[in-house]
């Protein structure tokens, strides 16, 4: 009989190019990973896949099994989603990737209602600026913003995220506010260290104005609280700055010829194929946030 955890070992570790990876994303040590595989291979009495210390292959025998496995446990998945009863049966880790404010002001206040609805479910936020690899480090599921580079990843488009240009009221006060986007030109503009252009949309056309002013910081977090510190314009969401410009410690610019586009709110997926009933609902619930919050 098969054994539907050994053949999510073969279908992870070739999805994800490692069975360290393949562990990860099941929560399984590489050793049981491993060995499970090995089970897979003495079950069926052929050599599955090549494995050497940096890379893993097919065997022309893997070739034609590995799609026969991809469908038992794509079927064997509608069936637990089949007799679950909606919201019943999702269970195990769910590894999310995020940037830092979008952790600590979107999903952390929306996780407490998720795990009380999903008892089964535990959740990991992994927090940062930089871009993860999601495959490589067994994340369920990424937020990010703007167009999908990775061809070989699945998006999924959750929700507008407008963005904005904003200053404090003290950096105002000495200089007065750009009307156009040109006048960036003469501003302090809080950017990334790898930023040199911001874009904007002109009735559809996009244009781009060169920036640059005496900080920088590869850190979203760093630029925002230089901005409420008066240090200069900076560009962001307007989820992250929605309590500076209600308390007064930010105002937004507007300018009469460039708005800065709206980028998206995405859900990043390693692939199409075995999405976990937890990915599912943990999609449905923030997107249900993001679509109820102001």
């Amino acid at each position: 009989m098969l054994d539907l955890a050994d053949l999510a070992v073969l279908v992870e570790a070739m999805e994800r190019g490692s069975l360290s990876a393949a562990g990860r994303r099941l929560g399984i040590t590489p050793l049981v990973a491993s060995r499970r595989l090995a089970s897979r291979e003495a079950e069926v009495g052929v050599r599955l896949v090549h494995r050497t210390t940096r890379s893993l292959s097919l065997t022309p025998e893997g070739e034609a099994f590995l799609p026969h496995a991809e469908a038992i446990l794509a079927h064997a998945e509608d069936a637990r989603a089949a007799v679950s009863g909606g919201q019943e049966g999702a269970g195990g880790l769910l590894r999310v990737a995020a940037s830092v404010p979008f952790g600590r002001k979107v999903l952390t206040p929306m996780l407490g209602r998720f795990l009380d609805d999903h008892p089964r479910v535990s959740v990991e936020l992994l927090l940062g600026d930089l871009v993860v690899d999601i495959a490589a480090q067994g994340v369920d599921v990424a937020i990010r913003f703007g167009e999908l580079r990775d061809s070989t990843l699945v998006a999924r488009r959750l929700s507008d995220n407008p963005r904005g240009l904003y200053a404090a009221p003290a950096y105002l006060a000495q200089r007065a506010a750009p009307m156009a986007v040109a006048e960036l030109r003469d501003h302090e503009c809080l950017a990334l260290p790898t930023t040199r252009m911001w874009t904007f949309d002109r009735k559809g056309t996009i244009v781009r104005q060169a920036v640059g002013g005496r900080f920088a910081a590869d850190s979203v977090e760093a630029l925002h609280q230089a901005g409420v510190q008066g240090l200069g314009i900076v560009q962001l969401s307007a989820w992250n700055v929605r309590d500076d410009v209600t308390a007064g410690r930010l105002a937004e610019i507007r300018l009469t010829d460039g708005v800065v586009p709206d980028q998206g709110i995405w859900a990043v997926l390693p692939t199409r194929r075995l999405i976990p009933r937890k990915v599912h609902l943990f999609l449905d619930a923030l997107s249900a946030h993001l679509a109820s919050s102001p």
